[in-house]
């Protein structure tokens, strides 16, 4: 069994230096607690207790090739000596725009950025100043973003959410203004009918219509069929701009990303995470007539002092073309994660504990919940939080991390030999776990 004293100990050091101990919210969730790590090689992690872990956290999703994989280091590292940020433009950016272009449907024009936060506000200003409108639809339980205008309703307390059909604005921070919540129009997900009618009675004030084409940050929950298809023509009937967050699903779900996949072209798409293969970078790419904003006549402002610096536009050149070079890659790991998935499904049962696991090869979700699937925000809440939680602990303590939450992100390093041991330590992590219930 795995011990983490010296991350423990760590941690607590850390917390008279580092605001809270880590420089992330998110990274509180951790089990057994906020681990300190000294490399990541491939599908594993070394932490400072000296404990090798299988991770399916994987940077919360950015490193699809596995943790420093070679070609990108490489490239990176050769191009260093030439500089960093300029403040001016390089020929990588070009090149890395035509990538783009040639693998994600819905790309006439890019622009580069460093987080998916600001590319998410970076595509709602340019959703208002094509439309001229102010307020956007999001969907209860996405996640676009920390920032004050689209970190809410998140994972609001159910006391606090209102009627499903109609769900209140839930803010997620103190100090975020309340007027934030005047802007946006708050929806369940996988519900035509409710986005049909908010559209028709709000149609006129709606600039955008915000989603994650896999709704992967509250549990993995795919699309009802026909769900997108319907929301692609309602904002066409509408005037709407269609933007998809595929800062998780692109790249992880096809080199197309969701929308290759699904086949649906959004108006506006936000990239990050795996787009860079663990560098910082996002982008914005879309409809030639609304991207053209950001032209002096367009008005629409999009700037940032590292956007398209020279390391990480390496790193996507690096990463993109790696994942391009084995057409096999994507097929092998899906079927990889698709063994595990049933694995889980059958140890499950076998432990007698309400394990539902759903999604796709390459990124999956784990809930502790009797019943069918989940399908939205509210019932990926009916889920025993604390013993998916209580899980990952477990988990780690046989060798393997996961998220808290029961997110699984596959990588292309992630072998046969990996998933089995995997199974063998869910094998372990659940009978402890049904005897700390029983």
């Amino acid at each position: 069994m795995a011990s983490f004293q010296q991350s423990m100990a760590m941690f607590a050091e850390a917390r008279r230096h580092v605001a809270g101990g880590t420089s992330s919210n998110v990274r509180y969730g951790d089990a057994p607690v906020p681990l300190f790590f000294e490399r990541g090689e491939g599908p594993r992690l070394h932490d400072v207790d000296g404990n090798v872990l299988i991770d399916y956290v994987l940077g919360n999703g950015p490193a699809i090739l596995g943790h420093a994989p070679a070609p990108v280091i490489a490239a990176v590292a050769a191009a260093l000596a030439n500089g960093q940020a300029f403040a001016g433009q390089f020929e990588g950016e070009m090149r890395l725009a035509r990538k783009l272009k040639s693998l994600v449907p819905s790309a006439d024009l890019v622009r580069l950025s460093i987080s998916g936060s600001e590319a998410v506000h970076g595509a709602l200003r340019l959703a208002r100043g094509f439309t001229g409108r102010t307020k956007y639809v999001k969907f209860e339980g996405q996640y676009h973003g920390w920032l004050d205008n689209v970190f809410i309703s998140t994972k609001p307390g159910l006391n606090e959410a209102g009627a499903r059909e109609s769900p209140e604005p839930v803010l997620m921070s103190r100090g975020q203004p309340p007027r934030v919540k005047d802007e946006v129009i708050v929806l369940p997900w996988n519900d035509l009918d409710v986005l049909a009618k908010a559209l028709a009675r709000h149609g006129p004030e709606i600039a955008a219509v915000m989603t994650e084409p896999v709704m992967c940050n509250c549990g993995v929950i795919p699309p009802q069929p026909g769900y997108l298809e319907g929301m692609r023509q309602l904002c066409d009937e509408t005037g709407t701009v269609l933007i998809f967050d595929e800062v998780i699903t692109g790249f992880r779900l096809g080199l197309g990303g969701a929308q290759g996949r699904l086949g649906i072209r959004p108006d506006l798409t936000v990239f990050a995470k795996a787009i860079a293969g663990g560098f910082p970078l996002s982008a914005i790419l879309g409809r030639r007539d609304i991207m053209e904003l950001v032209e002096p006549a367009g008005q629409v402002v999009h700037s940032g002092t590292y956007n398209g610096s020279m390391p990480s536009v390496i790193a996507a050149l690096a990463t993109l073309e790696a994942l391009a070079a084995d057409p096999d890659a994507y097929r092998r790991m899906e079927s990889r994660g698709e063994r595990l998935m049933e694995g889980l499904r059958r140890l499950g049962r076998q432990h007698r504990q309400p394990l539902l696991v759903q999604g796709y090869g390459a990124i999956f979700s784990t809930f502790f919940l009797d019943g069918g699937a989940v399908t939205d925000f509210r019932t990926a809440a009916l889920a025993d939080s604390a013993r998916m939680t209580a899980f990952a602990g477990e988990l780690a303590a046989n060798g393997v991390r996961t998220t808290a939450r029961g997110v699984w992100f596959l990588s292309m390093a992630h072998g046969d030999a990996e998933i089995d041991a995997t199974l063998d330590a869910a094998d372990r992590a659940l009978g402890a776990l049904g005897r700390k219930v029983a």
